[in-house]
């Protein structure tokens, strides 16, 4: 076994690479969006994360700290999706068989996840129904192609590693 083919090296720099690659694609998807619909900056998003856990009040009124707290959950939670698939793809290979497919529909999931689970139980939930639905397709897209697909390529060739 040669030093270069990665046989049998840790797979979890790869692993946490897919998360922050997911993380960042969905970011720039979600504030370009932003900003073009509505005109928000990054920092708005940010802090919309943070609103997770402090509530919508006190994170838009706690500036710079909130939205590092936000940008430090959103990565948080990405890595812990591909922490999650990885996971799951050790102990169901054919995961990582297929990943423009199943990569995509791992996007679905956590998709429906965030939305309908994890946001309406955090401090941010404002029990209104999303007002902007028409958007649901563009970021059910996103989520499969910029969060699910990349968690899948990475837990492949996180797995390619201790092969």
């Amino acid at each position: 076994m040669s030093p270069r083919s990665g046989a049998g090296r840790n797979p979890w720099p790869t692993v946490v690479a897919g998360g922050l690659v997911a993380g960042t694609l969905d970011l720039a998807y979600i504030c370009t969006l932003v900003a073009l619909l509505r005109g928000l900056t990054p920092a708005w998003i940010l802090q919309s994360v943070a609103a997770g856990w402090l509530g919508r009040d006190a994170a838009f009124a706690g500036g710079a700290g909130s939205a590092v707290l936000g940008a430090a959950s959103h990565y948080g939670i990405a890595i812990v999706m591909a922490s999650a698939y990885f996971l799951a793809a050790r102990r169901l290979p054919a995961l990582v068989r297929r990943p423009l497919l199943d990569g995509p529909l791992y996007g679905v999931a956590l998709y429906l996840a965030m939305t309908f689970v994890v946001v309406p139980l955090s401090a941010a939930a404002t029990g209104q129904p999303w007002a902007w639905h028409w958007t649901v397709p563009l970021h059910l897209a996103a989520h499969m192609v910029l969060v699910g697909l990349p968690c899948a390529l990475f837990a492949r060739k996180a797995l390619e590693r201790l092969a």
